[in-house]
């Protein structure tokens, strides 16, 4: 489940957001450097948690840009601020499995979708049991 942070009392706090309006949106790095964007929001459908947010990174005006999946519990959304923090630096996201806009990989398999977390070091959503989703505030939002 992604994070949200608020540090300005006077706006008002936003739990629930349309996937629209998070695409686009810059991801940093605790240090303040610039990531990329968020592509897209990729949804389990029978689950109906969100999977991963799709990275576009590097390139040059969109052209040449790589994409990488990231599990959706590794963002924190800086609501103030408007964009995504990630905590990793540049290096770590270079290296990371990631893939091309001709070349989606299947998001459904189970497989690849282990190497994307396991990367990140964080547990699979689909591993998560019921007690925890309900703890965290379920739907993965």
């Amino acid at each position: 489940m992604a994070q949200i942070t608020q540090t300005d009392p006077q706006k008002r706090f936003r739990r629930v957001m349309s996937a629209d309006s998070l695409s686009g949106d810059k991801v940093k790095n605790n240090a303040g450097e610039d990531l990329g964007k968020i592509k897209d929001i990729m949804i389990d459908i029978p689950s109906g948690r969100i999977a991963y947010a799709v990275l576009s990174f590097g390139g040059v005006l969109g052209i040449g840009d790589k994409l990488f999946a990231l599990p959706w519990s590794v963002l924190t959304l800086d609501e103030d601020e408007k964009h995504f923090v990630l905590n990793v630096d540049k290096n770590t996201l270079k290296n990371a499995p990631g893939f091309d806009d001709k070349n989606w990989p299947d998001m459904a398999d189970p497989t690849w979708g282990a190497q994307i977390f396991n990367y990140y070091g964080v547990r699979p959503y689909w591993e998560e049991t019921t007690d925890t989703r309900t703890l965290r505030g379920g739907g993965g939002m």
